[in-house]
């Protein structure tokens, strides 16, 4: 079943997920809705709240757990960018 999903679209595994979520009795998940269109609008108001930045993934693309297939794009001023990269040091 996993490579079944794992093989469809982006916009499906959504689709499926957010029913799951649904249906869920659990307070504690929650489904978070994903942006078609704006980008640029949608990645200032990120910067405007001073997150850290967006993920964006082709709506067809079928699931890569290697990072293919997205596109990281950081807001430059996240204030709590300084030392992050310590908390994901080997020790």
């Amino acid at each position: 079943m996993v490579k079944i999903l794992r093989s469809l679209p982006l916009i499906e595994r959504k689709r499926r997920l957010q029913a799951l979520v649904r249906r869920s009795s659990c307070e504690r998940i929650f489904y978070a809705q994903h942006i078609e269109e704006h980008g640029i609008a949608f990645f200032k108001q990120i910067c405007d709240h001073d997150l850290e930045g967006i993920v964006a993934k082709r709506r067809l693309s079928a699931y890569r757990n290697n990072g293919i297939g997205q596109l990281k794009i950081k807001n430059p001023a996240y204030s709590q960018a300084a030392g992050r990269q310590e908390l994901f040091e080997k020790g």
